[in-house]
Parts: structure tokens; sequence; C-alpha cells
């Protein structure tokens, strides 16, 4: 693994985002999501009233693994082995029993594996599950693809139409509008 660590702004928040691992942009510009797959991604969640500014100030932003992981010799990112991803499981779940969130969005089959068995994402996209144990116990999870831009998944069925239903489960969450504010679009009432 190759370091510096990349994490969020350490925030007290209902909804908690759980990524994979940092890219090599993400460590260069020491924050997650800051490349290609952040513009998809936040691309998304502006769509469901939280613009990226407002989604960084405003949810706790974590990965299974801080560190990138390094490149595959044969293209993209390697994947962390079930050791690295170990050695790094006490950082977020000590943040998730911290931050105490009501939802935690899972994005990308690595991190939806570590609360649910995600052997194909059409089996948990598009829902939302209750974690009934460990350190997120009590929260729902609401799990998103990767927004990889190698990822052909969220572009062709059933990616185009569990992709917006699991947005919708975002939408409507409670701590999510909590968030988002009552006119949407990330504003805030009251301060």
């Amino acid at each position: 693994m190759q370091g510096p660590p990349v994490h969020g702004a350490p925030l007290p928040s209902g909804v908690f985002l759980l990524g994979q691992a940092p890219g090599a942009r993400e460590i260069e510009q020491r924050r997650p999501f800051c490349w290609t797959a952040g513009r998809t991604l936040f691309r998304w969640l502006d769509g469901i009233g939280l613009g990226e500014a407002a989604f960084r100030e405003r949810v706790y932003m974590s990965a299974v693994c801080r560190c990138f992981p390094g490149k595959h010799p044969r293209g993209g990112d390697r994947v962390p082995s079930p050791v690295e991803m170990a050695t790094c499981a006490r950082w977020w779940q000590r943040e998730i029993a911290l931050v105490r969130p009501r939802l935690i969005i899972a994005v990308g089959k690595l991190a939806i594996g570590r609360f649910l068995p995600a052997s194909r994402l059409d089996a948990v996209v598009g829902r939302c599950h209750r974690l009934e144990q460990g350190p997120a116990r009590g929260a729902d999870l609401i799990p998103l693809p990767h927004p990889s831009g190698a990822s052909t998944w969220f572009k062709t069925e059933p990616g185009l139409t569990l992709l917006p239903r699991a947005l919708a489960l975002i939408a409507r969450h409670p701590a999510w509008q909590e968030l988002s504010g009552p006119g949407g679009r990330g504003s805030v009432s009251g301060g």
C-alpha cells in the first residue's frame, strides 16, 4: 500500500460513506473521490439534492483501505488483499462506532462486502438493508455500484434500473433529508 492515508473530514453526521480505496490522484490531492470516479459519484448525489461541496461538508467519508493499493500489473488499480483490508478495518469500524450514522452508503463491491455477502451487485443494489450486528448495528445500508470509468455495471441492465432505485432510497432516507435541507440541492435552513 502507498500512502499517505486518505479520508474525509472528521465530522458528526447521520450519513457515512464507505468507499473502497483511494487511487493515485486521491493520494496526490489527499481527498477521497477527487478524480474520475468522484465526478460520477457526485453527479449521482447532486441529482438527489447534495452537491459535492455540501456532501464533503456534511457526510463522513471513509474507505475500506485508506492507502493506495498500487497499480495492477495488467492495468487499473490493484484490489487490496484480505490482509490489507483486515489491517485497515479497525479504522473505519471505529469511525462508525464513534459517528453512529443512521445511513451508510457503501460504494463498490469491496465496501458492500464489509457488511453483506455481495457476490452479485444486482442482489444488493436498489435495496435498503438494516444492519443488525457489528459497529453499524441499527443503521441502514444502501449500496451503490462503484462509479469507476472502467465499470459498465451502472451503464447497462440491471444497473440502469437499480442505480436510480438506490439513489431514490438514499434521497428518501430521513438522515439524507436532514443533510440536503428542505429545499433540496444542499440548502441548509436554520444554520
